[in-house]
């Protein structure tokens, strides 16, 4: 629990009807990078899609990777998918608490699809992922990503309500 207090006063865990959050401690440039993902993903920015380089392919993987764990119902291998910052500030059960609490629709996923991802300068990767959950609930994720040692590893997520999710 005392993980779970350090985070919540470095970070943002916000849960309304309409927004979660868990985002790891993120530059500012986060916010740039987010609204390039929503316009990409809404279909909006070819000027936008100037501004970012897409995230390579293995950058996807450890999110489909998670999801397919949490379907499972093998927090144990999700949290292998992890960064150290978020192993730090949650520990293993904790973890499992806070997606299932906070994010629903990711711990118990039905469908999920990558809609559009970006590098930012700061060599995180960032993407937009499509989420139906088994509750009938549609999300879009914008998920954050780092490398460590050599593999990406998910340092944060916000989502919001997708209501146009097929």
């Amino acid at each position: 629990m005392a993980h779970l207090r350090r985070w919540l006063d470095r970070s943002s865990l916000r849960r309304t009807n309409t927004y979660a959050s868990v985002v790891a401690s993120s530059p500012p440039c986060i916010w740039a990078i987010l609204v390039a993902l929503v316009a990409l993903s809404s279909g909006v920015g070819v000027a936008v899609a100037q501004m970012a380089n897409s995230a390579p392919k293995e950058a996807a993987e450890p999110v489909m990777k998670q999801l397919e764990a949490f379907r499972r119902g093998d927090f144990d291998a999700a949290y292998t998918f992890a960064s150290s910052e978020i192993k730090e500030q949650f520990s293993r059960p904790d973890f499992e608490r806070m997606v299932k609490t906070g994010y629903p629709e990711i711990a118990q996923s039905t469908f999920a699809s990558i809609a559009a991802s970006a590098v930012a300068p700061n060599g995180h990767a960032y993407l937009s992922v499509r989420i139906r959950g088994a509750n009938g609930n549609s999300i879009e994720a914008f998920y954050e990503l780092v490398l460590e040692s050599g593999q990406w590893k998910i340092n944060g997520v916000t989502a919001k309500p997708d209501p146009g999710l097929v």
